[in-house]
């Protein structure tokens, strides 16, 4: 089952509580309602003015029976935001009145169900650029214990073969640290690790990349991930993971047997940790154009709960099957 097909089944079997906060953009608006209509969520909120959502879901011939609006400037629970948010954000200097100002935001207003436990999963994107989103995740949401650098990821499906599994990968970090420390990669193992046990419910093998294997070239950039896979091996000795590995040797068995034998990961990996976002972005590219693999995300990992990103150019389908990821995360 493609990886799409795999996350709505596991979303309808979750029953969730979905936040979409750009309640009057219209992509989002049609999703909300094949949300609702398919079963993928227990509930969907839509953030903003109801009058505005209204005459927007009006105009794309979206019914919003079963979706819930949300209009902060008139909610019951303004005054507990608000002051929530001016104990995150008053040692930057902010006063109470300017945290009620600044909580009626439908981004941080989104971020903020997420944190008390008023929603379970957060998706905007399609009209907000990722700085935005990002800057609302990580000021109320944060990162979970333990994590400073929250990532991303693609599950990469290719169609009719073997690889990962059946046919899905993890391809981690793609998309939002461009050069990260050996600490910074050690998280995003870790993190895209315990994606692919989210995502496709499978045990991780998960491999740190490079273009030596076990030694076979020296240079700082091989040095940074060996590091990165030691900080990683010891923080989640119960993780498969194992670095640093040749391409080569983390997929195909006979030449992770050959590079590295004994090696848990090397020829079997399902998680695939690129050095740097330069590698990582190529990487998936080329897996999705040469090998006519389906993309699916960037998804965020490391937050202490569920939000993703979308594309501004993503499609109605493209916000659905990122809601329902999303959901998954949740789990």
């Amino acid at each position: 089952m493609a990886f799409k097909e795999l996350m709505k089944e596991k979303a309808k079997k979750l029953q969730k509580n979905l936040v979409l906060p750009e309640g009057t953009e219209s992509r989002t608006l049609n999703a909300a309602r094949i949300i609702i209509d398919e079963g993928f969520a227990s509930s969907v909120a839509l953030i903003g003015k109801v009058e505005d959502i209204t005459t927007a879901a009006g105009e794309v011939g979206v019914n919003l029976d079963g979706i819930t609006v949300i209009e902060p400037l008139s909610s019951d629970k303004l005054d507990a935001y608000a002051a929530e948010y001016y104990e995150l954000r008053k040692k930057k200097g902010i006063t109470e009145a300017e945290a009620t100002e600044a909580i009626v935001d439908p981004l941080k207003w989104g971020a903020m169900m997420i944190r008390l436990g008023d929603a379970d999963a957060m998706v905007a994107g399609a009209e907000n650029s990722t700085g935005n989103v990002l800057r609302a995740a990580f000021t109320i949401i944060g990162t979970a214990p333990g994590v400073r650098s929250a990532s991303s990821c693609f599950i990469m499906y290719i169609p009719d073969s073997d690889w990962g599994v059946n046919g899905n990968m993890v391809f981690s970090d793609c998309a939002t640290i461009p050069n990260p420390t050996s600490e910074q990669l050690a998280e995003i193992a870790i993190a895209a690790s315990e994606s692919c046990k989210k995502f496709l419910d499978a045990e991780p093998n998960t491999a740190m990349l490079s273009f030596s294997t076990k030694g076979s070239a020296s240079h700082e950039y091989v040095d940074k991930v060996i590091e990165a896979t030691k900080i990683a091996q010891n923080k989640r000795p119960d993780l498969n993971i194992d670095g640093e590995l040749q391409l080569d040797a983390a997929i195909v068995p006979a030449i992770g047997d050959s590079k590295a034998p004994g090696s848990k990961v090397a020829g079997k990996a399902n998680v695939l940790v690129f050095p740097d976002l330069q590698a990582g972005n190529i990487g998936y590219k080329l897996v999705q154009r040469l090998a006519g693999a389906d993309a699916y995300g960037p998804f965020l990992q490391g937050f202490a709960k569920p939000v993703s990103d979308l594309s501004r150019g993503c499609s109605i389908e493209d916000i659905v099957t990122t809601s329902a990821v999303t959901m998954a995360q949740s789990e």
